[in-house]
């Protein structure tokens, strides 16, 4: 099988690790490994004329107080799909398969399309803080990409049941093209069982050691995460917070607790930053990540593929990935931080049932939250419409 990969950046490397977490490179790399054949369509450009008219625009929109979204804009999007038909035109592939679902809203080509995505528009609209009051403009256009990307799709596979039934609730998309497959974690894992277990036996038993993991102190629920610590140290539960990424936000005579460390920002885009979050995650008994707006965090796949449970928020897309007690515990948006004190302070103190949790965690990852099984499903889905 032979298909065309259209991405608005270069999937070949990590090298532009933040354009979508790396996911990009990682889906390459899962199809690539599935012995299906890559001609990369990207990183597309956006032409300097476009980009001065949509600066203006920007700038216009936040003048009437409003958010306007560049990447959506028709010129744009028209833009990419001929860019897409000039390099498709000189290869012969099976299939076109983009990452995320607006490059190939304006695309017409005789080879059936695909995209994979971790949200709708419908999704994102007043959850995330960059989405929210939006001029009409953005509106208009959000709604209508994702309309006509879902129509010309033959499949649209998205990373979680919450974005899935969006597009068919929302958009009407026809269910039978619309299919769930996890992300994988960005991690090049290979550890067995018996190094999980031996990782899992190296945590203390006399300190829970919290791990916050997130650039968004407030979006990721840094608040919460904090609070939590509190409460377990109040409780008599020697309990450290691990803070990675942002800065905690306290009251304005508050000290920083001697029991929360700040390491700031660590890039995973260096072998360096990578092996040392890697090192972190590791000597964490739980990932706690209460976010208030998430489609679905790689970072807590990532956590289980070392046996770390992770705490977290029933919002986005998160259920999809986190059981309970199956490989960590979610708790409604409303939850009271005691909630999870009571929940992290019984598991730890019955330390044979959080090595359960731990290993079971690691389970969860070895089946369904790796970029392997990932790969597996979406060739799976492919050969039926190749």
């Amino acid at each position: 099988m032979r298909i065309a990969y259209v991405t608005t950046f270069d999937a070949r490397t990590l090298r532009d690790y933040n354009n979508w977490a790396g996911i990009g490179y990682y889906i390459s790399q899962a199809l690539t490994n599935q012995s299906i054949h890559l001609d990369y369509i990207g990183p597309l450009e956006d032409k300097l004329t476009i980009h001065f008219v949509n600066r203006l625009k920007s700038r216009y929109y936040k003048y009437l107080g409003k958010n306007y979204i560049k990447y959506i804009d028709s010129l744009i999007l028209r833009n990419y799909a001929k860019q897409i038909n000039e390099k498709i035109n000189n290869i012969k592939t099976d299939i076109i398969f983009s990452a995320g679902s607006d490059s190939i809203a304006y695309l017409e080509c005789n080879q059936p399309t695909v995209f994979w995505a971790d949200a709708t528009f419908a999704n994102i609209i007043d959850f995330y803080p960059g989405y929210s009051n939006l001029c009409q403009e953005s509106l208009q256009n959000a709604h209508l990409v994702q309309r006509m990307s879902l129509q010309k799709s033959e499949l649209a596979i998205y990373s979680s049941e919450w974005a899935a039934q969006t597009a068919i609730d929302y958009y009407n998309a026809a269910p039978e093209k619309v299919k769930v497959v996890p992300f994988g974690a960005n991690i090049e894992s290979d550890h067995n069982i018996d190094e999980i277990k031996a990782a899992i036996e190296s945590r203390p038993t006399n300190k829970c050691k919290l791990l916050f993991l997130g650039v968004d102190w407030f979006r990721k629920g840094g608040d919460v995460a904090l609070e939590v610590a509190k409460k377990l140290n109040n409780s008599g539960l020697n309990t450290e917070l691990t803070v990675v990424g942002s800065q905690p936000s306290l009251d304005e005579n508050e000290n920083l607790p001697d029991f929360i460390k700040v390491l700031g920002f660590i890039p995973k885009s260096t072998p360096e930053g990578k092996k040392k979050i890697y090192q972190l995650i590791a000597y964490s008994h739980f990932l706690i990540l209460p976010s208030i707006a998430d489609c679905t965090p790689i970072v807590f796949c990532e956590a289980n593929s070392l046996g770390v449970p992770c705490i977290s928020r029933k919002v986005g897309g998160i259920p999809t990935i986190i059981k309970d007690n199956v490989n960590g515990k979610l708790f409604d948006r409303d939850s009271d931080p005691t909630e999870y004190c009571e929940y992290i302070f019984n598991i730890f103190t019955n330390y044979t049932q959080y090595k359960e949790l731990a290993l079971s965690a690691f389970n969860e990852y070895e089946l369904r939250l790796n970029w392997r099984v990932a790969g597996r499903k979406v060739r799976d889905l492919l050969t039926t419409i190749a």
